[in-house]
């Protein structure tokens, strides 16, 4: 079967779901590539029929709103303690160096750091239970995860969106060129957020004052 045919066949109402589910997933606190699916999701739509890009965006904000709320939920009941078991189940992720940089964006930044951390991968995933663990006011939260979810959601579609249809003529004619440039595509949006999340670590600890950890 031709690429484009295959893609053609694939239901407009289990990109949506699988859309909404990874990404709300990712928002309530486990490592998933929320980022990667939102992607190549907006691609395929750009080459899809059957897909609309304003529900995608729609259902991806929704996923993202609705995970982050149920991860500032169980971070508020759960506390510290929650942290520490993250910490022993997802080390890589949850990490006491990360925690601690995700607490002083916080502390620093307030809601900022809910709205901003929506385009951070590490941020993305930290954003509502350490919220819930600070004991942010709801509203202030669910207006920061609000907009922006709305901006790294939409956005990120329309803007992945147009890009595949002003390629349309030429991933037409090559189509498995086009797959794996909408793969590659996502897999390296991660890498840089990835990238620069860590250097923006690094940084941090060298600004450090020598005695801050004393």
């Amino acid at each position: 079967m031709h690429v484009q045919e295959w893609l053609d066949s694939v239901p407009a109402v289990a990109v949506y779901a699988v859309v909404a589910l990874v990404i709300g997933l990712e928002s309530l606190g486990i490592p998933l590539p929320g980022e990667i699916v939102l992607v190549s999701a907006a691609l395929l739509s750009s080459q899809h029929s059957g897909i609309n890009p304003i529900v995608l965006g729609a259902c991806a904000t929704a996923g993202a709103v609705i995970g982050d709320s149920i991860g500032y939920a169980i971070g508020r009941k759960g506390g510290r303690p929650l942290l520490a078991w993250l910490g022993r189940k997802f080390p890589r992720h949850f990490s006491e160096g990360h925690v601690a940089t995700a607490e002083r964006s916080f502390e620093k930044w307030g809601m900022w750091a809910v709205f901003f951390g929506r385009f951070i991968a590490l941020l993305r995933i930290f954003a509502g239970p350490l919220a819930g663990v600070l004991h942010m006011p709801y509203w202030k939260f669910l207006t920061a995860n609000l907009l922006g979810g709305i901006c790294w959601a939409g956005g990120t579609t329309a803007v992945v969106y147009y890009v595949g249809i002003v390629a349309e003529d030429w991933l037409k004619r090559f189509s498995y060129v086009g797959l794996a440039a909408a793969v590659l595509f996502g897999l390296a949006s991660m890498l840089i957020v990835q990238r620069r999340a860590k250097k923006a670590r690094i940084t941090e600890k060298e600004t450090e004052p020598v005695g801050a950890g004393d």
